[in-house]
């Protein structure tokens, strides 16, 4: 039985600090379209850029995962990711007005609480999986991390932790399937050892950590006043008491489980592994691993998926369009034999979806090539540009005042032939935010689902008519 996508019914607000800045940040969970998966706003920023949630895009693992897109970047993005994907939330915006995600109580329960308050919307679109049809194995040797992924039919995992420390030592932690995410692990904080607080604040982070949103581990018996009150001093908590007794957890910390350490680095698998791009049918067992560890084996998931999927992308063909023939004409010059839109079935604020839909009839083929009919890589290229002048001319007022000149095309790569009978679907999405009238692009061109031309393209928007 097939599974639908959903998305949250409304927004949700959050404020907080960021764990390693310190920074007041506000953060809004929006809902999404289908297919849209899971995308970071920074409304700060001009021109408020997107940033994909893709492990390809992770510029850092240093007691977080941060992502950059074009330049753009984001904090400590796993424990939302954990929640939007413990909560099966597959399409979300996720917008925030600063460089990191808020800390919160250090994990994932106060986002999993406000999703599950609002609700979710069934959407039309069905959830694909990644699912494995043999054994995935990742191991860094030198640092003793070891990942293994079965094929399950479910999403299970594993973890074991081991700091080789007498208040620690060796661990484990274990999710059946995605449905206990939400009690048995969201509530898991993260945790840090009093030997590397005076490290980490020396190094500029862990600004906005206190003892309410992460565990503290004192791994000897013995610590000072002066010791704490100089500590205290560093991080900029003067006002806090820093209580000790023995081994254990400093302020003697209630912890939510036992094992609640191994639990947050469960927690972290989810929010990293949320990076494939795709919700994931197996069993993965994990040891002695971190953001670092989680990041590349997402990578090597991911690639797992690209070399065995045949269906890359999926688009209903069926739905309403955007615009249709008759609007694209009010926008575009272009006439026939050279208007190459049929349709735009998305529009979104960095990205549109265009159609393109391939006939016998096309004058084009009494030449190329007769028996042998194969629409030309440039009339590609030129649909794909004509999608992405769309796009740039839905920006403006009065459009048809407007014309779209190329500038230059990148990065062009011609995967397969495209036939009379193949629809082309254009997916083109914002590199940059436009200004001065320069849009700057990326697009994939597919067929049945499958990418069959790649360019980059950079346009000019100009206002060279009058009424």
């Amino acid at each position: 039985m097939s599974e639908m996508q959903r998305t949250i019914k409304e927004s949700i607000l959050f404020s907080g600090v960021g764990l390693h800045t310190g920074e007041k940040v506000d953060l809004e969970i929006s809902p999404a379209k289908e297919n849209f998966g899971y995308r970071f706003q920074r409304t700060d920023i001009e021109g408020q850029p997107i940033v994909r949630a893709d492990c390809d895009l992770v510029v850092s693992t240093e007691r977080g995962t941060t992502l950059e897109e074009n330049g753009v970047r984001v904090n400590t993005t796993e424990h939302i990711l954990a929640a939007l994907y413990g909560c099966q939330v597959d399409n979300a915006l996720i917008k925030i007005n600063g460089p990191e995600v808020p800390i919160m109580d250090g994990s994932s329960k106060l986002f999993v609480d406000s999703i599950e308050k609002v609700g979710y919307t069934n959407q039309n679109k069905e959830r694909i999986y990644l699912e494995l049809d043999e054994n995935i194995k990742w191991e860094d040797e030198a640092k003793g991390i070891e990942f293994l992924a079965i094929p399950d039919s479910n999403y299970r995992l594993t973890v074991m932790v081991d700091y080789n420390s007498p208040v620690l030592g060796t661990q484990h932690a274990s999710m059946y399937s995605i449905s206990e995410f939400n009690k048995e692990i969201a509530p898991s904080r993260t945790f840090v050892f009093l030997k590397e607080l005076e490290v980490l604040a020396k190094n500029n982070l862990i600004k906005g950590g206190n003892l309410d949103n992460a565990i503290v581990l004192v791994e000897r018996e013995k610590v000072s006043k002066q010791e704490l009150a100089d500590l205290a001093k560093l991080l900029g908590k003067e006002d806090v008491e820093v209580k000790i007794d023995g081994i254990g957890v400093l302020n003697s910390t209630n912890l939510n489980f036992e094992n609640e350490p191994a639990r947050h680095k469960l927690l972290d698998i989810v929010g990293d592994l949320a990076l494939i791009g795709r919700p994931l049918k197996a069993h993965v067992l994990a040891a002695r691993t971190g953001h670092y560890g989680n990041v590349c084996f997402a990578k090597v998931l991911k690639e797992y998926m690209k070399s065995k999927k045949t269906v890359e992308r999926y688009f209903d063909l069926t739905k309403k369009p955007v615009y249709n023939i008759n609007d694209i004409e009010s926008m575009l010059p272009h006439r026939f034999p050279f208007l190459l839109v049929d349709k735009v079935i998305d529009l979104f604020e960095d990205s549109i979806i265009g159609v393109k839909n391939i006939t016998m009839n096309e004058p084009i083929f009494t030449g190329h090539f007769p028996k042998n009919p194969i629409f030309p890589g440039v009339l590609q290229i030129e649909s794909m540009a004509q999608v992405g002048g769309i796009f740039a001319l839905s920006k403006v007022d009065n459009p048809h005042l407007f014309s779209t000149y190329f500038m230059k095309i990148d990065k062009v790569k011609f995967k397969q032939k495209v036939i009379p009978g193949d629809t082309l679907v254009f997916e083109l999405k914002l590199i940059s935010p436009i200004r001065r009238g320069l849009v700057h692009m990326s697009g994939v061109g597919y067929v049945d689902g499958k990418s069959v031309v790649e360019a980059e393209m950079l346009a000019q928007v100009i206002k060279d008519k009058t009424e």
